[in-house]
């Protein structure tokens, strides 16, 4: 079948790279599954399975983001019932169907036919069970072949030449394996599942155009398995697009050896010498952990001095080692943006987006022969007639737009990006010297359809600003490695765990397994509630008991955000509630009996006991998942002694330091800041009279955006100030809030400039802080009228002149009087400045 259509292209693409690859996935993991927990199962049985997913609406729901938001599950249809074999019988023919005979380990081979919207679309993968080193030499080899078909496949390769190509390569590589090899290497597809025309064999001269759709197919039939009587068979079959230059594969589900492959039997002393390695891991990161928790907590809890003494021996302290780490950060800078350009190169640069509408006039749709304004959604594009031609414009250039109604007539306004308006990111131009359309005005009395083209217009911005949305939001996902699971034994498990952030509907309890290279979250719920964590996108493992918390938690901080059900997050933590809501005692036989005190104090101890159950349990299994991780991971636990309440999103949390971090892992969202990332530490607002003091961490990564956390209690100001010493932070503090939108801009725009002229000292306000006492001695002594000093003065000689004898304090009450005047004066001057400084 010839592709012309762009519609025919996108079904054929769905049907293809989207829904079979979802099938082929579910496949894959359900055998793998049976194969494992040793289920029987039989192929028809198995393929009556696969076939009734399709019906499943809230499976391909759950796949949106790789179907797409268009993609309509009610019109996918089987080609053909699923086709599963293994145990030494095949048969790779199309119409070979799926027996009542056991699935069993070994060779098995699955092929799966869609049909979506009318067009057809099949894919073949052949998946090896503990394999021998012939099965996987021979699967090397069926890859490499079908390689060089699609190599060979372009606009004007007859069929012949492409089972030509397959057959030279196998002779040239090992000529004993041709007698296996199939007679056809596939035939076009489409509409219908098997053109007979385009039969991809040894005599077929038809020549290839561009846009057919073919079914490539390969495979060894019936290969001897060595040292056995019984055979095996191999295959793999796509669905590719004949173009120009090449080749398009539309099913791209994963046929490497390593991702067909799975090994069940592992050698057993293999497996005794990581269980060695993994409990001296877990040893090493206890001890590491108990070290780094008492040390902490002593270096703040040792009395030598009295508490006079030591304030000021250590506010001495302090400002001597701050003094050189902010002579320290000050050279680094220095030397780091020496050459004056690292930091303000490629990071700011516009990144140019092409786009392209038709590339060809035979593209645009028929209807533009009417001059009239046209909405063509396929093409994203908006049709315009501008002097008796149709001229198109991508929606990415379509900036705004109005519609008016004057008498008879009807006016859109359509408004375009041009160069010098609005901002630059918005719409880089490669060339801004061109002559651009700013905007076009058309008039008709044609009421209904200008109405309809205006809304099919605005209809068509909103759903391409809703992409770029989303892409931008995704931009920073990574894909992670595929997850190793242990075959050779079962995983160790944590159960009755619940998952932050969770899956939508039903909040359930599902279960943590460790694995090779990482761990897995499953759900009761549905086999597609899962989570992989791979080891290496890990940058945190903490641990955080239930001591004074309503939860035990552990949390994992990846170094790249991954997809939990529709959410980017680089924080997942897994949890269990320590008061247990569903345990009722009300029919427990004792309390009868018992009434008063003694109940209460035996529920206490029953509690107290659980908590330190669920702290032992939680903690050993952290352990074992950084053994498991083999020196990657150490686990993490938060100083709560050391912890300060502040105000890092929306509420009120308390903040509390670990080993390498400052955390909150109990109220979403979570707070993770890596101390060695931290360039600086300001602290704001910090003056008296003020109850609260705001901190604000500023990253080496002068891109990434500050944390702020605010309101922290005056009172825990000198503990703040003595932790992030502690931790060889740079600490400056001042008396406002800063626009650190703007500082960062300026800092990225010159590095250099900046640390020439001084860098982060111009946080400091130590000489500030005089000049400004003065500045306030001089203000208030301006305040004070001439004519009262004077009076003072009188007074004051009156009072020197008299004896004291005579004296009866008459003076004294009228001097305290005028004092509380001018205090009260000075006390609504004070709160005057401090409302203007929290305006500013």
């Amino acid at each position: 079948m010839e592709i012309k259509d762009e519609e025919e292209l996108r079904a054929v693409r769905a049907a293809s790279k989207g829904s079979l690859g979802i099938m082929t996935q579910y496949f894959a993991d359900e055998m793998s599954t049976f194969i494992d927990e040793e289920k029987k199962i039989t192929h028809a049985k198995f393929a009556e399975i696969v076939e009734k997913k399709i019906d499943d609406t809230k499976f391909f729901k759950q796949k949106e983001l790789k179907l797409g938001s268009e993609f309509d599950a009610g019109q996918l249809d089987w080609c053909y019932t699923p086709i599963i074999q293994s145990g030494g019988k095949y048969d790779l023919r199309p119409s070979a169907v799926s027996d009542d005979r056991r699935l069993e380990p070994g060779v098995i081979i699955c092929s799966l036919g869609l049909r979506y919207k009318s067009y057809c679309s099949n894919i073949g993968r052949t998946y090896l069970i503990d394999p021998t080193k012939e099965q996987e030499n021979n699967y090397n080899l069926l890859l490499a072949v079908q390689k060089a078909v699609l190599s060979t496949i372009k606009e004007g390769t007859t069929c012949k030449q492409l089972y030509t190509a397959a057959i030279d390569y196998i002779k040239s590589k090992s000529p004993d394996m041709e007698k296996y090899f199939v007679r056809n290497v596939g035939w076009g597809i489409g509409i219908e599942f098997r053109d007979s025309a385009l039969l991809l064999n040894a005599k077929n001269n038809h020549v290839l155009k561009d846009g057919m759709t073919l079914n490539v197919t390969v495979g060894f039939a019936d290969i001897p398995l060595e040292g056995s009587s019984s055979q095996y068979s191999l295959l793999i079959t796509d669905t590719v697009r004949v173009a120009v230059d090449g080749p398009i594969v539309f099913t791209d589900s994963p046929k490497t050896r390593g991702d067909i492959s799975f090994y069940f039997k592992q050698d057993e002393e293999d497996s005794k010498v990581n269980v060695k390695k993994e409990n001296s891991a877990a040893a090493k990161a206890k001890a590491a952990a108990a070290n780094a928790r008492s040390s902490a907590i002593l270096r703040n809890k040792l009395r030598t001095e009295t508490s006079n003494q030591q304030e000021s021996s250590n506010e001495k302290k302090r400002q001597l080692h701050q003094r050189e780490l902010h002579e320290k950060i000050q050279k680094l800078g220095e030397q780091k943006y020496a050459s004056g350009t690292a930091g303000s190169g490629d990071e700011n640069k516009v990144v140019l987006r092409k786009f392209e509408s038709y590339k060809r006039d035979s593209q645009l749709p028929p209807a533009v022969k009417d001059l009239r304004v046209q909405v063509d959604v396929r093409a994203q594009s908006i049709i315009l007639p501008i002097n008796g031609r149709p001229v198109p414009f991508h929606v990415s250039t379509y900036k705004n737009g109005s519609k008016n109604e004057e008498g008879d007539y009807v006016y859109i306004r359509l408004n375009f990006h041009t160069p010098g308006a609005g901002k630059k990111e918005e719409m880089p131009f490669e060339d801004p010297g061109a002559q651009f359309v700013k905007s076009i005005t058309f008039r008709s009395r044609d009421a209904d359809r200008m109405n309809d083209v205006f809304k099919r217009i605005s209809d068509l911005k909103k759903e391409a600003v809703k992409r770029e949305t989303e892409r931008k939001e995704m931009e920073d996902v990574v894909e992670q490695d595929k997850l190793i699971e242990i075959r050779n034994r079962r995983p160790q498990r944590l159960d009755s765990v619940f998952i932050r952030p969770g899956p939508e509907g039903k909040r359930v309890a599902g279960s943590l397994e460790i694995h090779e290279n990482g761990v897995k979250y499953q759900s009761p719920v549905s086999s597609d509630h899962k989570v992989n964590i791979l080891f290496s996108n890990v940058a945190h493992l903490f641990f955080q008991p239930c001591d004074q918390e309503l939860i035990v938690v552990i949390h994992f901080h990846l170094k790249n955000p991954i997809i939990v059900g529709k959410k980017k997050t680089k924080d997942i933590q897994f949890y269990r509630e320590a008061s247990d809501m569903a345990f009722d005692e009300t029919g427990n036989r004792k309390r009868r009996y018992r009434y008063g005190d003694e109940d209460e104090l035996e529920q206490e101890q029953e509690e107290r006991r659980r908590r330190a159950a669920l702290n032992k349990e939680f903690k050993n299994f952290s352990e074992d998942i950084a053994a498991a991780s083999g020196g990657q991971l150490d686990v993490d636990i938060p100083f709560r002694e050391l912890g300060f309440s502040g105000v890092p999103f929306r509420s009120n949390v308390l903040c509390q330091p670990t080993t390498d971090c400052l955390v909150q892992l109990i109220d979403p969202p979570f707070l993770v800041v890596t101390l060695q990332d931290i360039e600086v530490a300001h602290l704001e607002r910090v003056q008296f009279g003020l109850k609260q003091f705001d901190l604000v961490f500023v990253y080496k990564d002068f891109t990434k955006p500050v944390t702020h956390i605010n309101s922290i209690p005056m009172s825990q100001l000198d503990s703040v100030k003595d932790w992030l010493n502690e931790m060889d932070i740079p600490l400056y503090e001042g008396p406002v809030n800063l626009n650190w939108a703007t500082i960062m801009k300026t800092v990225l725009a010159d590095p250099h400039e900046f640390f020439k002229g001084g860098g982060w000292s111009f946080l400091s306000t130590e000489s500030d802080g005089e000049s400004g006492a003065e500045e306030s001695e001089e203000e208030s002594e301006f305040e004070v009228s001439d004519e009262e000093p004077e009076d003072e003065e009188e007074e004051e000689d009156d009072y020197s002149d008299e004896d004291s004898e005579d004296y009866d304090g008459s003076e004294e009450e009228e001097s305290g009087e005028d004092w509380d005047e001018l205090d009260a004066k000075a006390q609504r001057e004070d709160a005057k400045e401090s409302a203007e400084r929290k305006k500013r």
